[in-house]
């Protein structure tokens, strides 16, 4: 079911590093642009009280998990927080196991065929393949032809321009950080209006990808 809300929605909006007072006006920000599933990395000053409060504030509304989980601890405090899905930049089976036994959504980042596999075998629901821009929408077809079993999330230099071609080349969703939600010292009213139209040009060219 929230796998299938992931690929629903198709674009995985990464928030990190932002201050816990601005995060929930990004995630508004984004909302009003189409997009539904957000992930707030545990580099967040305070994380589990950010994801706490968004799930809270968001619910029914936007799927919230935690990304940038390194170790099966940090999986469990997130879970506890209220996030519904885990995404990792790297993989770590302890991570998938204690993932599954509270019933969330497990995304591992992987990069070659074997690790795709070992992850898939071993829980994982989908897999993160990062740094995606080293090879390109090319390279997702092509691990997709023999695996086309195993969803998979391209993440790492997907923006504006590429985010087409890795939708038509298997990809269920993308996951999008800085191209979309960009570090910057002042969350105001004009940052807040850019994100929502980024967010909603984004929206459309998945859609239209999708055909």
């Amino acid at each position: 079911m929230i796998l299938k809300q992931i690929e629903e929605s198709g674009i995985i909006a990464i928030v990190r590093g932002h201050q816990p007072q601005d995060v929930e006006l990004i995630i508004g920000a984004l909302r009003d642009g189409g997009i539904r599933t957000i992930e707030i990395t545990m580099d967040t000053p305070g994380v589990c009280e950010v994801i706490e409060r968004a799930a809270k504030k968001f619910a029914g509304e936007m799927l919230i998990g935690a990304g940038t989980v390194l170790d099966p601890e940090s999986a469990r405090m997130a879970l506890a927080a209220g996030a519904r899905f885990i995404f990792s930049p790297s993989l770590n089976l302890e991570t998938i196991r204690m993932t599954k036994r509270y019933g969330a959504i497990s995304i591992p980042g992987v990069f070659t065929p074997t690790e795709m596999l070992t992850a898939f075998e071993h829980g994982a629901d989908a897999v993160k393949i990062f740094p995606a821009n080293v090879l390109g929408p090319a390279y997702i077809k092509a691990v997709r032809d023999p695996l086309p079993q195993i969803p998979v999330i391209p993440t790492g230099g997907v923006n504006e321009e590429n985010l087409s071609a890795y939708i038509k080349s298997g990809a269920i969703a993308v996951g999008i950080g800085g191209a979309l939600v960009r570090k910057t010292q002042k969350v105001d009213r004009e940052y807040l209006e850019e994100l929502t139209q980024k967010a909603a040009r984004l929206v459309e060219k998945g859609r239209s990808a999708r055909g």
